[in-house]
């Protein structure tokens, strides 16, 4: 019976060493020099001219960079990385601590602003992304130095405890008036489904809302 012709990597002689001279660790070696070369010629290493990366206008980042930002009817320019949330530059950017970052990951909304008039989890959104549209935060509500209805209404119904979740039920229910004048108590509801309170001011929120939206 003709027999089977031995692999030559990996065929040995009787004192252990490869009898063609090539063992199978020299032969990966071999082969990922080969790679590795390559790799490096495709790269410009080893001094092969290669197209330059060009990077258009529009490109930003990694290092910081100045943007403007349309806040409460004024435009305010900051210096943020391309990571930065709209959260961040409003609180430690310009100072507007009234939207308050709890749970980071738009879960809770207490974050929440306007974006052109609609309400959005500024902690979802890149301070970059905003581009020209008008922010609107809870400080901005107000009007001539006086507060906003629902605002007012808050303070006259306790609608707060801790206040962490506050700023943004008052972002979620003043929304909802600008929206739907006369509400119902289940317009309301719906209107903070997405906003938590862990100290369960609900019912409060509920009579603020209904009391703002008669003064409005």
């Amino acid at each position: 019976m003709k027999k089977d012709k031995p692999n030559l990597i990996t065929k040995r002689s009787e004192n252990g060493k490869p009898a063609n001279g090539i063992s199978r660790r020299g032969f990966l070696k071999g082969a990922g020099l080969t790679t590795a070369g390559t790799a490096m010629a495709s790269t410009g290493v080893l001094g092969f001219n290669q197209p330059e990366t060009v990077l258009d206008d529009e490109t930003m980042g990694p290092e910081a960079t100045t943007i403007a930002l349309k806040v409460n009817g004024r435009t305010r320019r900051v210096n943020v990385e391309p990571r930065t949330t709209l959260a961040q530059a409003l609180r430690y950017h310009l100072q507007l601590t009234g939207t308050k970052v709890v749970c980071d990951r738009g879960a809770c909304s207490a974050c929440t602003v306007w974006l052109n008039g609609e309400p959005v989890n500024s902690c979802m959104t890149l301070a970059l992304d905003v581009g020209d549209k008008e922010v609107t935060t809870v400080e901005g509500l107000k009007r001539d130095d006086a507060l906003h209805p629902v605002q007012q209404a808050f303070i006259d119904h306790d609608a707060s405890q801790c206040g962490f979740c506050t700023p943004g039920m008052i972002m979620s229910t003043a929304h909802l008036l600008e929206k739907n004048p006369n509400p119902t108590i289940d317009d309301v509801k719906h209107a903070i489904r997405g906003n938590l309170c862990r100290c369960g001011t609900h019912p409060h929120v509920f009579k603020a809302t209904l009391e703002a939206a008669k003064k409005m």
